[in-house]
């Protein structure tokens, strides 16, 4: 089946997580990999999008594919990982929350390919501002018209971070379930802000105001227990940004059978 053949819509998008054991089967995630949406999969013709590059910078620009594949090409190896992985066991062993019931499977360790999002930047003449946003309007989503992430643009702007405007996962094209023609990959930082799909990059003195970034992927104090608690809470929280380190074992599985061999 193909993503075209996929039913999936605004009100019910396509999230799915492999199995554990083909997870972890090698350390390059070969197979999909997990999918994470707000809404529908678009089909994007490749020779006309564009990516803008807007804001604080001196020279705005609307970028092709091909101009984003004249510039330097960086090849990173990281894990992308959902915020809200393990929810599963977060729901059965400590308290309710909302969201998707993952379990351990919605991060995948992928080879991506594209130019450095620094490198972009400092093609368009990027001022001095506090943060980097950006934005998908291809498809509708289900708390939003266009989805949106930010990051503070120090870390954007850092060689080190090796945040990627990226145009291939595994040595090859990105798939449109993974956000062909172009995504971005923010190595360390919650999958949230890898926006797929991109169509727009803003520097700007603020986070980005879309509902994902505002409302959502934030961790809220215990005695939130409501939506309507919650409210009070999301502009006093911070947005997650970098992953907690978190390890799960794989091998043997939950409720397997292990014997000791004659070697001990």
């Amino acid at each position: 089946m193909t993503v075209k053949d996929y039913k999936y819509d605004r009100e019910e998008p396509l999230n799915r997580e492999p199995p554990l054991d083909e997870l972890i089967a090698s350390f390059i995630t070969k197979k999909d990999g997990y999918d994470r949406n707000h809404g529908p999969i678009p089909i994007i013709n490749a020779k006309n999008h564009r990516v803008a590059i807007d804001g604080a910078v001196r020279k705005p620009l609307s970028l092709s594919l091909a101009d984003l594949q004249s510039l330097p090409q960086h090849s990173v190896i990281c894990a992308l990982q959902c915020a809200g992985n393990r929810r599963h066991t977060m729901r059965t062993e400590m308290k309710e929350v909302n969201g998707v019931d993952w379990f351990d499977g919605a991060v995948m360790n992928c080879k991506w390919r594209g130019p450095r999002l620094r490198d972009v930047l400092l093609s368009a003449g990027v001022e001095v501002e506090a943060h980097v946003a950006f934005a998908c309007h291809q498809t509708p989503c289900q708390d939003d018209e266009w989805y949106g992430a930010s990051i503070p643009l120090a870390r954007a702007m850092s060689e080190d971070a090796d945040v990627l405007v990226a145009l291939e996962m595994n040595d090859a094209p990105l798939t449109p379930n993974h956000g062909f023609p172009v995504r971005v990959v923010t190595p360390g930082i919650a999958g949230a802000r890898s926006v797929k799909w991109l169509d727009r990059i803003t520097v700007q003195s603020v986070e980005s105001a879309n509902f994902y970034q505002q409302h959502d992927y934030k961790i809220l104090p215990p005695e939130v227990d409501s939506p309507e608690k919650a409210k009070e809470f999301w502009h006093k929280v911070p947005s997650i940004q970098d992953m907690p380190v978190n390890s799960v074992i794989g091998v043997p599985a939950n409720g397997a059978n292990v014997r000791r061999d004659k070697a001990g």
